[in-house]
């Protein structure tokens, strides 16, 4: 083990030895594992940590208001309603498609390969 390692085991320890961590949320209930077989292996620690912090990036935020639209569009009534929808829809997908082009995504291959995974696992599409 290196020099950090053995520092972070000691804190840990003399946390445990003063009672720190007695009270913690959760505490003697078994864990809640997420099954992350639609994320890459590489990006398996951001996308947890993004999750857990409630941080989305703007490209995925864009996406969920498409998700949500596209479930308003299917229970709109009338055709104005429709129409209205349909061109929101519209702006919000040239949004998402000018957001992947800036950030260059559109065209990983790591991207292509698990969007609609992760699209479904997060929106339910």
């Amino acid at each position: 083990m290196d020099f950090f390692s053995i520092m972070a085991e000691e804190k840990i320890k003399q946390a445990i030895k003063d009672g720190q961590l007695d009270n913690l949320p959760g505490k003697g209930k078994p864990l809640k594992l997420e099954n992350l077989d639609h994320v890459p292996e590489e990006l398996r620690a951001s996308y947890h940590m993004m999750k857990n912090t409630g941080y989305l990036p703007e490209e995925v935020k864009v996406n969920k208001e498409l998700v949500t639209l596209r479930k308003l569009l299917k229970a709109a009534k009338n055709d104005s309603e429709k129409a209205d929808i349909n061109k929101r829809i519209t702006e919000k997908e040239i949004q998402y498609e000018l957001m992947l082009k800036k950030r260059k995504l559109s065209g990983s291959s790591v991207f292509k390969k698990y969007s609609t995974k992760i699209s479904n696992k997060l929106f339910g599409i």
